[in-house]
Parts: C-alpha cells; structure tokens; sequence
C-alpha cells in the first residue's frame, strides 16, 4: 500500500492490510476511497449486526453524545440502569445480574476474575482452537494464535480438544466424531494436570475464529456437568452468537443449557465498543462479598449503553432472531448448491447467519492457507469482503456472517459473487 501504512503498526500477526482505504458505508455495503462498493459478508469485524449506520444508532449517538456520553464508572445513569433490566430480561433465570465494559476481552477477564474468586480456584480450561481476547487472562484461554514469542503465560490454562465433526479426532465404529469418548480423554487430562485449583470453563458454543464448529447436540450439557462436578463455573462466550445471529438470541438455548458466567460484546453495540457479563445473583453476591473488583475507564458508559438499547429495540421489533433463520437457510441453501458444483467446497456448517465454508485443496492448490487467500482476493475484486479463519492449515475456511438486516438478493449476490471467484480461482 506504499506509503498508506507508513505510520501503523502493524497488529494482525502477519496478515495484512486490505488495500483499499474505506471512505463509508450503509447497510451491507462499504464504500472505498475510489467509489468501489463491497458488499460486507463479515458485518464490519462480526459485529455490525444491524448493518452499517443502521438509522436508528445513528440517530441514538446523536441525541446521546449530546446529552450524557462518558461519567465514572461507578456513577449511575438510566441508559446503564436500562440495558441491565432489558438485557437480563432476554435470557433465561438465573442470568439477572450485568455489568457493562467496552470489549469482549474485558468481559472475558471479568468473567475469569469472578470465577476465580467465587470458586477459589486459578486454573481455566477453553478449547485448543479458542479466541477470547488478547489480554492476560483471555489471551491465556486462547489457543488459536498468539501464543509463541511472548514468554511464559499465566500458570494453570489447559486445552480441551474440540469437537470437529468434519475433521474428527476420535471416531466411533461408524466413523463418526465420538464426542463423548474425546470429552471424557480431555478431562481425563486435565484432571492429571490441574493441581486442584480447577475455577472455570471458557467456551464458544461456535468456535468461530476456529473454524466456525458447532458443538454437536448434548456436548454443552456434558461439559456443564464436567465443570459443576468439579467445582468449575461454566462461562460462555456469546461474543458472536449472541442477540439472534444464530436464529436463536443466544446459542446456548438450542442445548437448554444456561451458563454460570455469560459473556457478550461484538454484536451488543452492534459495531461500537460495549461488552456484557451476565451472571446470577448468587455467583454475584459471593464475587461481592469477597472484594470482586475490576474497573475501566469506560465501563457503565452511558453513550453505547443508549445504544445497546436501540439494539435491543430493533432486534424485538423486527424479530431479526426469526430472519437470521429464513436468511440463513437461504444463505445455506445457496451454498450447499455451490458445493455440489465445486468439488473443493469440503463442508458447509453452522446456524442462522453464522456460517463457515471449508474448502479442501488438491492439485495445484495443495495448502490450504493459499487456496482460501487467492479466493478471498478474488471475492474482494468482484465486489465482496469475505473473512478466512487465520490459524494456519485453516485458511481455506471461510466465516460469512451478513448482517441481519442484509436483503434476499443480498444474500443471493455475496453467493454468486462466490461461485464466481471458485470459478476464476480454482
């Protein structure tokens, strides 16, 4: 990009830049410097869930910086005291307790400082290909990148293999993922490793950054019963699933599974910084009663408070948990026809608009980080942004999450814009 990057560093391990520099955007659309429109099939960084300058936001930022933007955190303002009463009234009991932060690495190390001071314990387990967050102690629940070069970690963060069907470690006679076998293996590890300070579970119910993998029916339930026999707190990281893009307002629902700890961001300020921790006031008095303490500057913000409100609004009025289903089947549906057509087009998975695409390299294209690049490059020339999971061996594994507020022929464009780029690709 020349002399564009002169004066930033660069901070997505080696990944690069895009190219082009963003002049706007509205909708699903966002709109270069030089007038190019790129339909947006990863809704901004997984978050713009009402697409971009949503109309409502916008006017909600207006008439809030205006009014009350930023105070001390432990000031109280009705935007705060709002989205709490809202926000715990849209998942189930026991979750009836919320603090607000600006990212979902801050929730993360809230949730593992609560859980670490309510259970007693220091050790935290997460899956092998997790995400959440690069802070101290999210970054040592995640395994996916950033690991090497940064010395020693926080002592006591064990790895739980996940549960890839598509890829499966552990088959059972039919040559299926055997969950449960690989569960019980895992904890059967742990438990030789921990030292007895076993505090929680951090979790994604879809490993997103991981390849977009869906816990297979029951896993959650089994895990909870893991951790709750062992003294754990079961946290979930909704930070992507959460408030309807899975068709449901939260993953975990499809399980009937309810989390100790519950964590959202991303999708909550649909685009701004906000973050949740939603926990019971059991877990929240004991964290009280022992000195729980974890302060920012711009926790309790009453702007995006105001404007994780709007959210709430627009996702009830307009039942967008009932369109990211039928614009997900519809998504699906394009895409599994694509798969019948590409032969490189490995699997199809996910829920809702939350969707992953794996491409399975041969021939000319043998690595996989390549093949997924090359496409994604050539999605970008036709007129499409679309995000590859950055572990490598991974990168031929596409994450295509619109907006909710995204048209039919919208959708149906980002999976012709696809095909198209196979075809001139492969």
């Amino acid at each position: 990009m020349g002399d564009l990057t002169d004066h930033l560093v660069h901070f997505s391990g080696r990944g690069q830049f895009s190219p082009d520099v963003i002049a706007r955007a509205a909708g699903s659309i966002v709109v270069t410097e030089d007038g190019r429109e790129l339909l947006d099939f990863t809704s901004g960084q997984m978050s713009a869930i009402l697409g971009h300058s949503h109309p409502e936001i916008v006017a909600t930022v207006r008439e809030q910086v205006g009014t009350l933007d930023h105070l001390y955190s432990g000031m109280l303002s009705r935007p705060v005291l709002d989205l709490a009463r809202r926000l715990t009234e849209t998942v189930p009991a026991p979750l009836d307790k919320a603090m607000f932060l600006s990212t979902g690495a801050e929730a993360n190390e809230a949730a593992l400082r609560m859980a670490k001071l309510v259970t007693g314990g220091h050790e935290v387990v997460s899956f092998a290909r997790s995400w959440h967050g690069m802070t101290g102690g999210a970054a040592g629940a995640t395994y996916s990148a950033g690991r090497v070069g940064y010395g020693p970690g926080a002592p006591g963060n064990f790895a739980l293999p996940v549960p890839d069907a598509f890829r499966p470690p552990l088959t059972d006679a039919d040559g299926n993922l055997d969950w449960r076998r690989q569960l019980d293996l895992g904890f059967d590890l742990i438990d030789a490793q921990s030292v007895g300070g076993l505090a929680a579970c951090l979790v994604e119910p879809i490993l997103s950054s991981g390849g977009v993998v869906d816990l297979p029916p029951g896993y959650l339930a089994a895990l909870r019963d893991k951790c709750h026999e062992r003294g754990m707190l079961l946290i979930l990281d909704e930070a992507q699933t959460g408030l309807c893009r899975t068709g449901d307002w939260y993953a975990f629902e499809r399980d009937g599974v309810v989390p100790d700890i519950l964590t959202l961001s991303k999708t909550l300020g649909a685009g701004l910084p906000l973050s949740a921790v939603l926990t019971s006031a059991d877990v929240e008095e004991r964290a009280h009663e022992r000195g729980f303490l974890f302060l920012t500057t711009h926790g309790n913000d009453p702007l995006v408070a105001a404007v994780g409100l709007t959210v709430l609004d627009v996702l009830v009025r307009d039942r967008l948990d009932l369109r990211a289903r039928e614009l997900g089947a519809r998504l699906r549906a394009g895409l599994d026809e694509l798969a019948a057509r590409h032969p490189v087009i490995g699997d199809v998975r996910g829920r809702g608009l939350l969707v992953g695409l794996e491409l399975v390299p041969s021939g000319a294209w043998a690595d996989a980080d390549a093949l997924g690049a090359a496409v994604t490059r050539r999605c970008a020339e036709l007129g499409l942004h679309m995000n590859i999971v950055q572990l490598p061996g991974m990168g031929g594994t596409f994450r295509i999450a619109p907006p909710l507020t995204a048209s039919e022929a919208e959708i149906d464009r980002g999976v012709a814009l696809l095909d198209q780029a196979l075809a001139d690709t492969i």
